[in-house]
């Protein structure tokens, strides 16, 4: 469960990772940067996906 909330806060850390090298790359080249923004967009989905299946889980195995 400790390694599942790991990976839950990695996605953070690679969204802001691509979210910086999108804001580097933007004069010179504005595709890559806009790849890299929908890659960033979509970890932070992930993150909040994750952590509402991780809590809904947790309850299940409460009950």
């Amino acid at each position: 469960m400790k390694l599942q909330k790991f990976f839950q806060y990695a996605y953070l850390f690679f969204a802001v990772l691509f979210t910086y090298e999108a804001i580097v790359n933007w004069n010179s080249d504005r595709n890559r940067s806009y790849m890299l923004l929908v890659i960033a967009a979509l970890a932070v989905f992930m993150f909040f996906f994750r952590k509402r299946f991780a809590k809904k889980m947790e309850e299940r195995n409460k009950k």
